[in-house]
């Protein structure tokens, strides 16, 4: 099939890649011309894993393309896919400026019939007004439109498996023509069949994807309630984690029996310093905000957020207690991306961290492994080193800003021997605290014996 992707971000770019890799022939396009020059010129905008070599294999045999020219890309594809950004606005709503301007677009553009889809993360009922722009705009054209809703559940880091490999495929559909679309888009996917382009335990005998099918308001409400959920799941944990640092309990011991129940599950149990990206506080206070228009009160995420916004407080607090005076002090920073595997530092509690360390004074010398490219225009007074351990050296304290399982495997005996002081604070609970205290190290993290 012929698909249009517009918006070459994570969602797009990903999608765009993986929809060419299952056999479709997709063009992608974006409003910024200097990433699509990146990407025409074989570069990549992000940093994803296996994601550069598929967008490679795609383009050597002419599967995926890109194009500036927005009118070409609506008109080429059968199916066009909606991934562009849906940025929070000043009081927590979602900005669906960039939708308007591609249903404007898509609509005086078409010749053919077309499925649009709803790929970006949008609030309940933009579907709605979304068929309703594309008539308005499309007036006096004799093109049909047909609107759908498909979120996308891809975590940045292993969002070319996610998309290949995911637990569930939700179409938000008002009739059988476009589930069977979609159904046909994705069926290499619900088959498994195709090759897999990276190692996934579940390729190719895992069970298939649950096909589930709704409403569009329903698929639309499906991806901010769940990442609602998951934001509100780590909250929790942070709050256990701090009543076990009082009673002397160990958060690891509570979360990993807690984890065991199949009605909790382990994941996003994982106390520290807090959830960031572009996804999950975003989609929290969009959340927050379509709830109270419509006469909920959602304060519970709320108070997710606000428990969220105050772990960099808690965590510079234990930095104080250790060091004391924290200014002229030199300090190691592990990590600036908002999680591993990528390197998005947008709303990263990390950045956020180094910039209060700066403020008080603090010597700043941060290491990330794909990271610290983007974090450089932000962070202009810190000096960023070669490695984890020449982030270490003479350093009196160590910061775990991001869980990178490099920091994981490191030869912690040398880095004791290159640190000033043999203190680590590890505000993502990485490493044991029984190892560390044997290496040598003060250690300091959550809601665990120190």
């Amino acid at each position: 099939m012929k698909i249009s992707v517009i918006g070459a971000g994570y969602v797009g770019l990903v999608s765009g890649a993986c929809l060419a890799e299952i056999g479709h022939e997709v063009v992608c396009t974006d409003s910024d011309a200097s990433k699509l020059r990146t990407l025409e010129a074989g570069g990549m905008p992000i940093y994803e894993p296996g994601l550069e070599s598929m967008v490679a294999r795609a383009r050597k045999e002419r599967r995926l393309r890109f194009s500036a020219n927005a009118a070409e890309v609506v008109t080429a594809g059968e199916a066009i896919f909606i991934c562009v950004g849906t940025p929070p606005l000043a009081n927590g709503d979602a900005d669906l400026s960039a939708i308007d301007h591609v249903a404007r677009i898509v609509a005086t553009e078409a010749k053919s019939p077309k499925l649009v889809v709803e790929k970006s993360t949008v609030p309940a009922r933009t579907g709605r007004e979304l068929k309703r722009a594309l008539s308005v705009y499309g007036r006096g054209a004799k093109v049909t439109f047909r609107v759908a809703s498909n979120p996308e559940f891809l975590r940045e880091g292993t969002a070319v498996g996610d998309f290949l490999h995911p637990d569930r495929i939700v179409v938000g559909v008002e009739d059988d023509t476009t589930e069977r679309q979609l159904k046909d888009i994705y069926k290499p996917v619900l088959d498994r069949k195709f090759n897999c382009p990276i190692h996934n335990p579940s390729c190719p005998d895992g069970p298939p994807p649950a096909w589930v099918v709704t409403t569009i308001s329903s698929a639309e409400l499906i991806k901010h309630a769940s990442n609602s959920f998951l934001a509100l799941k780590i909250s929790y944990a942070n709050m256990v984690a701090d009543l076990a640092e009082r009673l002397g309990a160990d958060i690891g011991e509570v979360t990993r029996a807690m984890g065991m129940d199949p009605r909790i599950g382990p994941s996003f149990l994982s106390p520290g310093l807090g959830f960031g990206g572009f996804c999950l506080p975003k989609d929290l206070q969009a959340f927050v905000f379509l709830a109270e228009r419509s006469g909920v009160d959602f304060n519970l995420l709320r108070e997710a957020e606000k428990i969220n916004k105050r772990r960099i407080d808690q965590f510079y607090q234990k930095i104080r207690e250790a060091l004391w005076v924290v200014r002229d002090k030199p300090i190691g920073v592990l990590g600036l991306a908002f999680k591993p595997n990528t390197d998005d530092i947008r709303f990263a509690p990390a950045i956020d961290l180094v910039h209060r360390l700066i403020e008080e004074g603090a010597r700043v010398r941060a290491y990330d492994p794909e990271a610290m490219e983007k974090a450089r225009e932000l962070l202009p007074h810190v000096e960023f080193a070669k490695s984890a351990y020449d982030a270490a050296k003479g350093s009196e304290a160590l910061l775990i800003a991001t869980e990178w399982d490099e920091f994981r495997r490191l030869d912690w005996d040398r880095v004791r021997r290159e640190m000033a002081r043999p203190l680590v604070l590890d505000g993502r609970n990485l490493l044991s605290p029984a190892e560390m205290k044997k290496l040598g190290f003060e250690y300091r993290s959550f809601g665990r014996p120190d």
